[in-house]
């Protein structure tokens, strides 16, 4: 008996396999502590988690980088935001774009069932920096839930693809996938204080005098932060195995980022971003590995 030969892979195929590499190039150029823990998550979980950063990526390097550095003014900025909306939107619709990011965010949006209801508000997110009008406490709830908890959302969109999980449970997941994503992003609007407001021109503590930030300020700020990592923490048990270690580690990074920040003087933090060192990052990582318990913020 003759062995039957595999199928050759198709045209689209091939495609695919390539926009899913652009998506972890991006990824390993831009992200350490995301990279390390995506390499936790079960390999095709992976392969569409890095779909969607890679895009939220290239979104932030149009508003944040890339693009100033290029040149562009406010304007071209965001004319080349609303050519990445437009772009996603046609992808999700038609599962094809000739922007291998776009394209493999798109296969993934097709397949685990993300849509405009995620998309849109992640885009007015990224809008709402190129405006240079101060945030009210309002405008900053719904900047980090489209930069911030929507993504949590996609990403879990990803781990539950195949779950089985009771209506009650998704709804329990979504709001510990919101909590999670906003206290990383507010951790980072803390260790960004300099650059946001020197280079930016922002402030995403409105009633804060960031210039004169005390310990007070600085310690509600992490009682926050705290209280979304706790409530965050209490569903991580219900995840997937495949993707319940990364989405402990990263949580564990952050809560250690939580810890060393209220350690730093609020006077410091104008003055540098303060980091997980990398040795502490592995010692991290292992335990997470390894479901440790003994691991302590």
């Amino acid at each position: 008996m003759t062995r039957r030969n595999r199928a050759e892979p198709t045209d689209i195929d091939r495609y695919n396999a390539a926009a899913r590499s652009s998506s972890a190039t991006v990824i390993d150029a831009y992200s350490t502590s995301f990279g390390l823990a995506t390499r936790l998550l079960a390999p095709s979980v992976r392969s569409q988690v890095r779909t969607v950063y890679a895009l939220v990526r290239i979104a932030d390097e149009i508003v944040d980088g890339a693009a100033t550095g290029a040149g562009l003014d406010l304007a071209a900025q965001r004319e080349q935001l609303d050519d990445l909306e437009r772009e996603t939107e046609r992808a999700i619709h038609g599962g094809y774009s000739t922007n291998l990011v776009v394209h493999a965010f798109a296969t993934t949006a097709r397949q685990v069932g993300i849509d405009f209801r995620l998309t849109a508000p992640f885009f007015a997110s990224m809008r709402r920096d190129l405006d240079p009008s101060p945030f009210t406490e309002v405008g900053v709830a719904e900047y980090i839930y489209g930069s911030a908890e929507v993504i949590g959302l996609m990403c879990l969109r990803c781990f539950m693809q195949e779950s089985r999980s009771s209506t009650t449970e998704l709804a329990l997941l979504e709001d510990g996938a919101c909590r999670l994503g906003a206290a990383f992003q507010k951790v980072n609007f803390l260790r960004d204080l300099a650059c946001d407001r020197d280079t930016l021109g922002r402030n995403y503590f409105p009633g804060v005098d960031v210039a004169a930030m005390t310990d007070a300020d600085k310690n509600r700020i992490l009682d926050d932060i705290d209280a979304d990592l706790a409530a965050a923490e209490n569903v991580l048990p219900m995840l997937p195995g495949g993707s319940r270690r990364a989405v402990t580690l990263a949580h564990r990074l952050f809560s250690r980022l939580s810890s060393r920040l209220r350690a730093t003087p609020a006077r410091q933090l104008l003055r540098a971003r303060v980091r997980v060192p990398d040795a502490e990052k592995l010692v991290i990582a292992v335990a997470a590995t390894l479901g440790s318990g003994t691991w302590k913020r």
